[in-house]
């Protein structure tokens, strides 16, 4: 069996991957679930999106054989940077609804102008440089499919997010040369981006295999089950 590595994206962490790890680990995967630099409970958000970097690439650099990762929205774009400085450790890269970003980009290069407005209000309001939590935008477009108890363990999860993860242009022309499996684990029931937005930035890498998924943008939170049955299908690939 494999090793996976799971990497959360914006406002989550580790944490938010306990249902999906139980139930890999039930497989016979051994699994790691890596919570990234100023998300962390406790964790200062006076973070540089080199922090990200270097934690994943060190992550996985200090594995003792390959393993296969798998990256949900932000962290695509993270992996883009960090994997190239870890590739000999790689088997395979699984993308979930992930941002994969052309070179030279950041996110929020495509995202609507009031929003970013928006979120940058919230993190100066803030005063530490980090996006709040704002329960409507999680509940309009990213657990579109929860029920009540599950948004408010959702909720009780997530982190405000420091900014950087959204304002940095990251250098995508290390990853484009890599020789490494890649597969979409695709969740179709997606509200967070225009239809079929995630399925055209994975496109840009290339004819590599694409998993479907009845789930919304949370469903390795709001759909467990579905959700890893199609992450074991994109796994066994």
């Amino acid at each position: 069996m494999s090793k996976i590595v799971l990497i959360h994206g914006a406002w989550h962490n580790g944490k938010c991957w306990d249902a999906v790890a139980r139930l890999l680990k039930e497989k016979g995967h051994e699994v790691m679930a890596l919570t990234l630099p100023g998300n962390g409970p406790n964790d200062s958000k006076n973070v540089k999106y080199a922090d990200y970097v270097s934690y994943v690439a060190e992550s996985l650099n200090s594995q003792k054989d390959k393993v296969i990762v798998v990256g949900h929205s932000s962290a695509g774009h993270v992996m883009q940077m960090a994997i190239p400085l870890a590739k000999e450790k790689v088997e395979k890269i699984i993308f979930n609804n992930a941002w994969i970003l052309p070179d030279g980009k950041a996110q929020f290069d495509f995202v609507p102008d009031e929003i970013k407005s928006m979120m940058r209000a919230m993190a100066v309001e803030r005063g530490d440089g980090a996006i709040p939590i704002d329960p409507k935008f999680v509940r309009g477009l990213l657990a579109t499919q929860a029920d009540e108890e599950q948004f408010d363990a959702l909720m009780n999860i997530l982190v405000t997010q420091p900014l950087v993860i959204m304002e940095t242009s990251i250098d995508s022309k290390a990853f484009e040369k890599l020789d490494i499996p890649m597969v979409l684990l695709y969740c179709t029931k997606d509200m967070s981006v225009p239809p079929g937005a995630f399925l055209g930035m994975f496109k840009v890498l290339g004819d590599n295999p694409v998993v479907e998924v009845e789930c919304d943008h949370e469903g390795l939170f709001t759909n467990p089950s579905a959700y890893t049955k199609g992450l074991l299908e994109c796994i066994a690939l």
